[in-house]
C-alpha cells in the first residue's frame, strides 16, 4: 500500500484505507482491555474507520507484542501494550522475540495504574507506611504479600520495597486478581502491592485498607490516600502504564496523525472520567516522551531485577 504525503495537509492521503487492528497482548476483560477498547472506539470515530480490538495473550504479553513488531508498518496495525511487555520483559526474559526500544514507533502514553500498598486491617493493624515497615521488620520473612505472577509490577513493587526499606517478606504469586482479593479478606495473604482496579471494590467496604499509592502524585482514583513519598519513601515509585505504538518504519505523517488524535482523546473529560472510574489515571505524551519513558523504565527495573536474580525462561 502506497501513501502520498503533502506538506500543505501534513496528513497522509489515503490513510486509513481499511479496517485497523489494535492488538492487546492480554486476555479480554482486564483493565488493559477495558482502556484499550475505550480508546479504540473513539480513535476509530476520529479516523472514520472501524478499529477491531484483538486480544492476543501469552508469555506475559510477549506474544501479542511480538506480532505487532513484525506487522506491516502502514498504520493499520496498532499495539496497545503495557509496562511489562514494553520495559520489564526485556530484562526478565532471556530470549525476547522483539526489542521494545527498537522495534516500535511510540505514539502516546494513555494511562497509569499506580500500585497501592494494601493490607487486611484485621491481620496487619497498621495505617501508615512507617507502621507497616516496623510491623514487617518485627516479623522478617513471615509476612506474605501477593502478586499476579513473578515479574509482574506488583511482584517487582514488593522487591523494590524490600530493597529500599531493608525488609524481608514472602512473595506469593497468583494467576488471577480475584483469588488475591479472596485470600486477602481471609487473612491468608494479608498484604499486597496491587493495581487499584484489582482491589477497588473492597476498599470502600473496609475489608482491605489502602496504606499508600506508589506514584509521584496522589492517584485521581484514590485522592485521599497519600503517596509513598509523602510518607517518607520518595524513591519508591511503581506503576503499571499503558500506551499505543505502531511497528518501526511506520511513516512519520501517520505517526504524527495518530499521536495527535490520541492526545485529543485523552484530553476529553468523558474519557478521563471513565478511566478514573475504573481506577486508572489518564495520561498523554508526545512520541518522544513515551520513547524516553520506555528506556528509563528498562534501566530502572534492570537493576532491581538483576540484583534480585529474577528470571523467566
Amino acid at each position: 500500500m502506497m501513501f502520498v504525503f503533502t506538506a500543505a495537509q501534513a496528513q497522509p492521503e489515503g490513510y486509513p484505507s481499511h479496517t485497523i487492528k489494535m492488538v492487546v497482548p492480554f486476555p479480554a476483560g482486564g483493565a488493559t482491555d477495558i482502556i484499550a477498547r475505550l480508546v479504540a472506539d473513539r480513535l476509530g470515530d476520529d479516523l472514520g474507520t472501524r478499529i477491531i480490538v484483538e486480544n492476543k495473550g501469552g508469555a506475559g504479553g510477549n506474544v501479542g507484542t511480538a506480532s505487532v513488531a513484525t506487522a506491516e508498518p502502514d498504520g493499520h496495525t496498532i499495539l496497545f501494550s503495557a509496562s511489562g511487555p514494553l520495559a520489564v520483559n526485556k530484562i526478565l526474559y532471556k530470549n525476547l522475540p522483539y526489542d521494545p526500544e527498537k522495534d516500535f514507533e511510540p505514539l502516546s502514553l494513555v494511562a497509569k495504574l499506580p500500585n497501592v500498598l494494601v493490607v487486611n486491617p484485621k491481620v496487619i493493624p497498621v495505617k501508615t507506611v512507617s507502621e507497616f515497615i516496623a510491623y514487617v521488620k518485627a516479623r522478617p520473612g513471615q509476612i506474605n504479600y501477593s502478586s499476579i505472577g513473578v515479574g509482574s509490577s506488583q511482584h517487582l513493587a514488593g522487591v523494590l520495597f524490600e530493597r529500599i526499606t531493608k525488609t524481608k517478606m514472602n512473595h506469593v504469586p497468583y494467576r488471577a486478581a480475584t483469588n488475591i482479593v479472596v485470600d486477602m479478606m481471609s487473612g491468608q495473604v494479608p498484604a499486597s502491592f496491587q493495581l487499584i482496579p484489582n482491589v477497588w471494590s473492597r476498599l470502600g467496604a473496609g475489608d482491605i485498607r489502602a496504606i499508600a499509592v506508589a506514584s509521584r502524585e496522589r492517584s485521581l482514583a484514590l485522592p485521599n490516600v497519600p503517596t509513598m513519598a509523602e510518607q517518607g519513601l520518595p524513591e519508591f515509585e511503581s506503576s503499571a502504564w499503558f500506551g499505543l505504538l505502531v511497528p518501526k518504519g511506520t511513516p512519520k505523517p501517520i505517526v504524527d496523525r495518530l499521536s495527535g488524535l490520541i492526545s485529543k482523546i485523552m484530553a476529553d473529560p468523558t474519557i478521563r472520567k471513565r478511566m478514573i472510574e475504573i481506577g486508572a489515571d489518564p495520561a498523554q505524551s508526545t512520541p518522544e516522551e513515551f520513547r524516553a519513558l520506555i528506556s528509563s523504565e528498562v534501566a530502572k527495573w534492570r537493576t532491581v531485577i538483576k540484583d534480585a536474580n529474577i528470571t523467566i525462561e
